[in-house]
């Protein structure tokens, strides 16, 4: 009789920011040893919330063989990551220079120094678009060359996996054992986490106030103009539920009518929009409270992001740079969207590694 072998699993995590695909993966069962960031500022949040080390380190600077000897002593090694997406802007995507991609190439690069079992990588939906395009086109062909013949990619709505949030990215997962795709969606329109369910029984806060319990909930001040203009704004809304002498001069052009979600409100009972780098200013999307008066806050903004309640961001009694912690909550891999990625690649090792 053939003895059952157990499989051993162990992921490293590249572009790890704060730790939301970690976390998600782990959520999974999956063992996140190690995540790299170039931003030292990730790693208090991120080993506090997860049980892997952090470690602070320009990608460009990151061997093979230091990956390896994270790896050592498993059986599947797990590669992911989401290299900053900041480059791929429209003007970008008509540049052939190289160097532009520089993150992503240094992914590809790991990838051939490490050879992992199986990779996945999470990144904004205009790089699927464009396989036409180098730098798509050379990290497919690079994986393709490796052995990862049958690459998989897909555009996901993040509400359609459990994130309170309207968020499209793209995701890609490759596996040197086979077919490897991400699994069904578990939500669908009509059943969609909602904005209300997400932040509606936090402490309520006015125009810049501050929780005394919780750092990151501090609601940012209004100017007086501003602080008009959110009273007469409507959920779902525009601007143009505003009074005419509150309305800003561009909403006034022909080109201002492609501009209707700033200042505006979310909506209790739908998903939020997407949550950028600049959501907790009511000039920058339709990041308003849905009631109360004033823009989210950073707490309200990790929740919509998917992370939990009482992640931890800044050791207690420590400040922090607002304006950093935005990027870094904006930025994140939705920790939902990680734990569905951290299912699929379980439900595959599960189908190749039978005793796993």
């Amino acid at each position: 009789m053939t003895e059952k072998r157990e499989y051993s699993v162990k992921v490293i995590d590249l572009f790890c920011g704060i730790g939301g695909l970690t976390h998600g993966l782990h959520k999974e069962g999956l063992n996140v040893v190690a995540g790299y960031d170039i931003d030292d500022l990730c790693e208090y949040p991120y080993e506090a919330n997860n049980e892997a080390k952090f470690f602070a380190k320009d990608v460009v600077e990151i061997k093979g063989e230091e990956l390896n000897e994270q790896f050592s002593d498993c059986d599947i090694k797990v590669l992911v990551g989401c290299a900053p997406c900041q480059p791929f802007s429209t003007y970008s995507f008509k540049s052939k220079d190289k160097a532009k991609w520089r993150l992503l190439y240094e992914y590809g690069r790991l990838i051939e120094e490490t050879q992992p079992d199986i990779i996945s990588m999470e990144n904004v939906p205009r790089l699927a678009k464009f396989t036409k395009e180098p730098v798509f086109r050379d990290f497919l062909d690079l994986l393709k060359k490796n052995g990862y013949e049958k690459p998989f990619f897909r555009i996901v709505n993040c509400a359609n996996y459990g994130v309170p949030q309207n968020r499209k990215r793209l995701v890609l997962l490759a596996s040197k054992k086979g077919d490897i795709t991400l699994i069904d969606p578990t939500h669908e329109d009509g059943n969609y986490e909602t904005v209300k369910n997400a932040i509606g029984k936090l402490e309520p806060l006015e125009s810049g106030e501050e929780s005394q319990k919780d750092v990151l909930h501090k609601a940012s001040r209004l100017s007086e103009l501003n602080l008009k203009r959110i009273k007469q704004s409507k959920p779902g809304g525009t601007w143009k539920d505003w009074d005419e002498e509150l309305r800003l001069k561009c909403h006034k052009k022909a080109s201002g009518n492609t501009y209707v979600s700033v200042y505006g409100r979310m909506s209790w009972d739908k998903p939020s929009p997407t949550i950028t780098t600049h959501c907790t200013g009511i000039g920058n999307g339709r990041f308003g409270h849905p009631e109360q008066d004033r823009a989210i806050t950073l707490r309200e903004a990790a929740i919509l992001q998917s992370f939990p309640n009482k992640y931890k961001f800044v050791p207690k009694g420590e400040s922090f740079n607002k304006r950093r912690m935005s990027i870094h909550i904006g930025n994140s891999v939705p920790p939902r969207l990680g734990q569905a990625i951290g299912s699929s690649i379980k439900k595959h090792i599960e189908e190749y590694y039978p005793n796993f």
